[in-house]
């Protein structure tokens, strides 16, 4: 027995298939976390800091049921690179029609925001980055960035698309990271 609105999930408008998705994006600069180290007792751990300010903005959309993603690398967030990102997403999966769950942060909310045939947004409630399974990805970003010191923005997205691939290579990975049961079991 399909439960309610599940045949409306099967297919979407113009009877495309539906996919999903959480969207969020993040900021990676070049001063980045510092974490716990070992030294010896009676020592300071040495941190190198260099105070330079660039960065950039990973986006990101990640299927929990099936940990499938689609990143992309901006130079800023608004709601330009917004719409870019989710042209780049429409594009990618032109066979389904996307639901894509997000934030209400104020690049999300851009009157003047134009989106593909296939997209849908769906908008979670204000406060409340702990519903959206990207920030938990997000977090093992930070874990495997954290003591390192970059010269500048290339290398440090060398650094991230290195992290990214284990997760791209076997998506069981991100499935076993973002795939919250509620998610699962709603979605």
């Amino acid at each position: 027995m399909k439960r309610i609105g599940e045949e409306e999930r099967e297919r979407g408008p113009g009877g495309k298939p539906v996919k999903v998705m959480a969207f969020d994006e993040a900021r990676f600069g070049l001063i980045n976390w510092h974490r716990r180290r070992y030294c010896p007792v009676g020592f300071r751990p040495p941190y190198v800091v260099r105070r330079r300010y660039e960065w950039l903005w990973l986006y990101a959309a990640v299927e929990p049921e099936t940990g499938e993603s689609f990143c992309s690398y901006m130079s800023h967030v608004d709601g330009e690179c917004l719409e870019a990102f989710l042209r780049e997403l429409g594009g990618a999966y032109p066979e389904n029609h996307l639901v894509l769950v997000m934030d209400n942060a104020p690049s999300h909310r851009s009157n003047s925001l134009t989106l593909p045939q296939n997209i849908t947004l769906l908008k979670l409630p204000s406060y409340s980055p702990e519903l959206n399974p990207v920030e938990r990805w997000f977090l093992e970003f930070r874990r495997s960035l954290s003591n390192r010191m970059f010269g500048s923005v290339e290398p440090l997205q060398r650094a991230l698309t290195k992290t990214l691939e284990p997760y791209w290579k076997e998506p069981a990975l991100l499935k076993r990271l973002t795939g919250y049961s509620w998610w699962v079991e709603a979605v």
